[in-house]
C-alpha cells in the first residue's frame, strides 16, 4: 500500500472531524436559527396571551352572574315586603281637598309618623324611596324591613367600630309606584287622576286604580364611577 492514499485518507478524516465540530458535516447537529427562535417565541406568546384573556373573560362573566343573582334576590325581597300591603293607607285612604281654585292630593306617599321602613303600611308609601347607605332609608333591606348585613370574604358578617352591622356595600334598592289606567296598563295616570261618573258609567274613584310597582337594584363597585342597574322587577297590583 502506498503512502499517498493513506495520507489522503488521514487528511479526509481530519476535514470530516473539523466539519462536524463546525456543524457543517454529514450527521452534524444543527441549532435553531434566530428567525426560528423568534417565530417560536411569537407563537408561544400568542398562546399564553389567549389563555390569560380567556381567564379574565371567565372571571368577569362569573362576577357578573353572581352580581345579577344578588340583585334579583334583593329586588324580590322588596316585592315580598310589599306583597300583602293595601294600595293606599288603610286609615286615611287617598283623597283630594280643594281650596278655592287649587286642589291637594292627600294620602299618597308616607304619612306622618312613618319614619322607618317598618312603619310603611301601604304600597304608595314606597314611591320614590331608595334603600341604601346614604339613601332615603338605610338599606338594602329584606322582606322584614331589616338592613341586610355585608358579608366579608371569610363568610363572616361585617360590623363597624361600634359593633353595629354594616349594610351591603355598593347595593341600593329603588322603588317607583305609578297609577295606571284600569283599561290600559301601558297608560300611566297622574296620582290625583280619577274617572268621573257619567251616563252609563259609574266612573273610577281616585283610590280605585291599579298600581304598577317597579323595583330597580343598583350596584356600584369600588372602581365604578356611577351605580349600574343590575336587576328590575315589575308587577301590577290590581284594583
Amino acid at each position: 500500500m502506498s503512502a499517498q492514499p493513506l495520507e489522503q485518507r488521514r487528511r479526509d478524516l481530519a476535514k470530516l472531524m473539523l466539519a462536524k465540530r463546525l456543524g457543517r458535516g454529514p450527521g452534524a447537529r444543527r441549532g435553531f436559527t434566530l428567525l426560528e427562535s423568534a417565530l417560536a417565541t411569537v407563537i408561544i406568546g400568542v398562546g399564553v396571551l389567549a389563555l390569560v384573556e380567556a381567564q379574565q373573560t371567565f372571571t368577569r362573566s362569573n362576577g357578573y352572574s353572581t352580581s345579577s343573582a344578588t340583585a334579583t334576590h334583593l329586588a324580590n325581597e322588596l316585592r315580598e315586603r310589599m306583597r300583602w300591603l293595601p294600595r293606599h293607607d288603610p286609615v286615611t285612604g287617598l283623597y283630594v281637598t280643594s281650596s278655592g281654585a287649587s286642589s291637594t292630593l292627600n294620602g299618597w306617599g308616607r304619612e306622618d309618623g312613618e319614619v322607618i321602613a317598618e312603619d310603611f303600611n301601604d304600597i304608595d308609601d314606597f314611591d320614590g324611596v331608595t334603600f341604601a347607605t346614604g339613601g332615603d332609608f338605610p338599606g338594602p333591606i329584606d322582606a322584614f324591613s331589616r338592613v341586610i348585613q355585608n358579608t366579608l370574604p371569610n363568610g363572616q358578617p361585617e360590623t363597624g367600630e361600634d359593633e353595629r352591622p354594616v349594610a351591603m356595600r355598593g347595593w341600593s334598592q329603588r322603588v317607583d309606584v305609578q297609577k295606571i289606567d284600569p283599561f290600559n296598563s301601558a297608560t300611566v295616570r297622574d296620582d290625583s287622576y280619577l274617572i268621573a261618573p257619567s251616563a252609563g258609567n259609574s266612573g273610577v274613584a281616585i283610590d280605585q286604580f291599579p298600581l304598577r310597582v317597579t323595583v330597580t337594584v343598583f350596584y356600584q363597585g369600588p372602581l365604578d364611577v356611577a351605580p349600574q342597574s343590575m336587576a328590575r322587577v315589575v308587577w301590577i297590583v290590581p284594583r
